[in-house]
Parts: C-alpha cells; structure tokens; sequence
C-alpha cells in the first residue's frame, strides 16, 4: 500500500464523514452501515462522558471532514519524504478530554506507513473504533496495520503519549528505552488590547467554552490592558449564556464561585463565567484567569519564556503566528500538538 492509496482512504472517509454531517444519501451499503453505526456511537458517548455532547462531537466530526480534503492531505505530506511502508508498529495512548483528541496522532502513524496500535481512554472510546471500521472497508490492508487495545501495551517500536504531567512522568521512566513523544499538560491564552470590537472578540468565546474549555486549545487565560475594564468582554461573549444549561458546567461554576468568594478573592462574574485575576495558566471549569500588562513587548518576551506551557496564542491579529479569535479549535494539519512534529518523528524511526 503506497502513499496515494493511504491519502485515497483518508480523503474517501472525509467525504462520506460529509455526506454523513449533511444527513445525505449514503452512496453504498458500506456507507449507509457506517452512517447508521456512527449515529448509534454518537449517542452512547453522551453517556459514556458526561461532558461530550452530541452537538460537540459533530463539531469535531466536521472539523475532521474538513481537514480530511484531498488537496489539504498532500499539500502537508508534499513537505515530508514518506516511505512506501516502515512496518513499525506505534502505540498511541489517548487522553479523553474531548472527542477524537487523539485523531491526529493516529492519521500520522498511518500515513508514515507505520502500524498503529491504540490504547484509548474510557472517556472517548465510542467513534474511534467505527471510524476504523470504515477506513478498513475502504482499503483491507489497513487490517494489518490498526489494532487496539485495552490491557498493558506489549510489542511496540516506539509511542505517542498523551496524559496531566503526572502521568507524564510516569510515561517518561515507563517509556524511556523506547523513541517517544510525550506530551503534558499545556493550555492556551488570549491577548487584548482592549481596542476590539464587539464582532471582533465575540469569536473568543468560541475558543474558551467549545468543549467546555477542557482541550488545551481552549483559552483559559487572558492578557489584558492595566486598568481596562472587562465589561466589553463579557458583552461580547454574552451568546454563550445558555452553557449554563449544562449540570456538570452549573455544577463547576457553582463550586468555584463559592470557593473564591469563600476565599475573599476578588471576582468578576456574569453568571456563567467567573474572571479571576491569576498568574497561573489552568483556570478550572467555568472559570478565566486574567492578568494585566502595562507593555505588549515585555508580555511577549514572557509568553516566550513560558511556551513550553502554552499550546495556543490568540489574537486580533497582533502576531502572524497567533491564531484568531474562534479558530482555536479548527487545528491545520500542520498544527502540531506541543509543536513537535509528529510526522517527522515518524518517518525518521
């Protein structure tokens, strides 16, 4: 199986993942058992994880479609010299933060021409499998080359591994004779000049409450101007309110209110998001750090000291480098998580 047939699989299931978000015609009878299987999955991973919800996971779904497009794919791979096959096998261990967090590790592994063996969190082990199921169907030889587990992982050449700096620690003694990327805990943040529009900043809310800001692509810090008063922030994101409809959300933001104030810390709070002047990085649920700068030169020389914490920057526009607001969550595939090159690693085993 060369490189175009893999690229083939890939952009053939983005399109019936279209065909599938679209409610359209299935165009087989191998299509039509995946819509029907993918429709089940989707409303069992509700109640698997109390935080995914339907409309989320169709949000990653059409994400994935999008990124899935035949110019897209070999437009990324045109970068990278791919061999026909490596034959290594790769283990992935998944986090389960948000649905298919681990897609794209498991897309590199294949399209290296790697085998891939899968160890998926019990928080999101619904939509991988079905998604399998139909890749196989559109090339039989991915057979060989995809299999999952759920006991201690044995027979691997190296591993991509996904987990809190805890766990991290545990991956890196646990893994530490194998070639590995292990990524840790990061979290991504918002600068403000406090110049924004209205219709400028209402997409940042897309970016910290999408998935309910547990990815770490959601911002969970902002930046903004000494002395500038938030209350344009919050009118701009104002349209998610309903988000408090959520228990688990309520729950949190409940929680945390009563412990700041319990705490005497001083709050600001709309009655579905609490904004806490904090230095640290990982704001809980329902909660956003902020900080003030009085420079936007010094604030960057600090982010840049801090990257190794920070997966994301979000602005208006400040940096080419920094993503706009409300796209955080709709990665390239040239958006590598912790910014190691997945790919690369893979190809160089």
């Amino acid at each position: 199986m060369n490189v175009e047939a893999r690229i083939k699989s890939f952009y053939l299931l983005g399109n019936s993942l279209k065909r599938f978000l679209k409610h359209e015609k299935a165009s087989s009878t191998s299509e039509e058992n995946f819509f029907n299987l993918l429709n089940e999955k989707v409303d069992n991973a509700i109640h698997y994880n109390g935080w995914f919800t339907k409309k989320n996971i169709l949000f990653s779904l059409q994400q994935w479609s999008e990124a899935l497009e035949k110019e897209k794919l070999e437009d990324w791979l045109s970068h990278y010299e791919i061999p026909k096959d490596k034959n290594f096998t790769v283990a992935i261990i998944m986090a389960g933060n948000i649905p298919l967090v681990g897609f794209h590790d498991f897309l590199c592994v294949l399209l290296s021409g790697n085998k891939v063996l899968i160890k998926q969190s019990s928080n999101d082990d619904q939509i991988l499998p079905v998604i399998t199921q139909f890749l196989e169907e559109l090339e039989p030889a991915f057979k060989e080359r995809i299999s999952f587990t759920k006991d201690r992982l044995e027979n691997f050449d190296a591993v991509i591994a996904t987990g809190s700096n805890n766990t991290a620690r545990y991956f890196e003694y646990y893994f530490s004779k194998k070639p590995h990327i292990i990524r840790k805990n990061r979290n991504s943040v918002a600068i403000l000049t406090g110049n924004e529009s209205k219709e400028e900043l209402a997409p940042l809310g897309e970016d910290i409450f999408r998935y309910y800001g547990l990815g770490c692509r959601n911002v969970s810090k902002m930046y903004v101007p000494k002395e500038q008063k938030l209350d344009y922030f919050f009118e701009a994101v104002y349209d998610w309110h309903p988000i408090i409809d959520s228990n688990k959300y309520a729950n949190n933001y409940d929680y945390n209110k009563a412990v700041y104030l319990m705490s005497e810390f001083k709050i600001l709070d709309n009655g579905f998001l609490i904004l806490k002047k904090d230095e640290s990085f990982s704001s809980p649920i329902a909660s956003l750090f902020y900080e003030e700068y009085d420079d936007l030169e010094a604030l960057n020389l600090k982010l840049e000291k801090e990257q190794e914490n920070i997966q994301c920057i979000v602005s208006n526009g400040l940096d080419p480098q920094h993503i706009p607001f409300g796209k955080t969550q709709q990665p390239s595939l040239t958006d590598y998580a912790d910014q190691v090159d997945t790919m690369k690693f893979l190809i160089d085993l």
